[in-house]
């Protein structure tokens, strides 16, 4: 295996961490936006994307603490930031899994929230850019961690996609169960990657 240049990597681990706190700043502005909708439109699928974006915070910091001081280039730090990346998926999971089985089960019926929608069309569509430029840095630095972070930024996109189509299926068709319907599928993916995650097999670095 070639060994890269200090240099090189140096730049790439900064980049990492640049685009962890890019990420996260946009994640505090879209938990802010989908909470306040969320509560307006007395809609639960909205709060619980709201409390997903805190969730991905949360994962960006711990590739902020990967790339920071003593732990750079650090297995054993590495290891440790991919359970913790793999808690990150439990916490991403439950959430879902129990918001949807609420609203499923409760049979609540959101009003229309077209602001929603919006930032849900947003974040379809930017989130997976944001995970492409992540997965290909976390490969070249061979960082399960970060790819792992990477690819929770693209279940983001799909759970927006999921929250997209149910709120204009509600709003439209009133079919108020399309969202909480769609979430469950994107749970059992996201279910997968975390256990993937914690065996360390989800790197696709080679």
């Amino acid at each position: 295996m070639q060994v890269m240049p200090a240099r090189e990597r140096i730049a790439l681990e900064r980049r990492a961490r640049a685009l962890a706190w890019g990420g996260n700043a946009w994640h505090l502005v879209e938990f802010a936006i989908a909470v306040a909708a969320g509560v307006a439109a007395g809609s639960i699928a909205l709060i619980g994307f709201g409390a997903d974006s805190l969730i991905e915070a949360g994962a960006g910091l711990v590739i902020v603490w990967l790339f920071t001081g003593r732990r750079v280039g650090s297995e054993r730090a590495e290891r440790r930031a991919q359970r913790l990346m793999a808690g990150s998926y439990v916490l991403l999971v439950a959430y879902i899994v129990v918001e949807s089985a609420r609203t499923l089960t409760g049979g609540h019926h959101p009003e229309a929230s077209w602001v929603g929608v919006t930032l849900a069309a947003f974040t379809a569509v930017t989130m997976p850019v944001l995970a492409g430029a992540k997965r290909r840095v976390g490969r070249r630095l061979n960082s399960v961690a970060t790819v792992s972070e990477a690819a929770q930024n693209q279940i983001c996109a799909y759970l927006s996609i999921a929250l997209l189509v149910g709120l204009i299926a509600n709003a439209v068709l009133g079919w108020w169960w399309a969202d909480p319907a769609a979430a469950l599928v994107i749970a059992g993916l996201a279910g997968k990657e975390g256990w993937d995650v914690w065996r360390g097999e989800r790197c696709g670095c080679c």
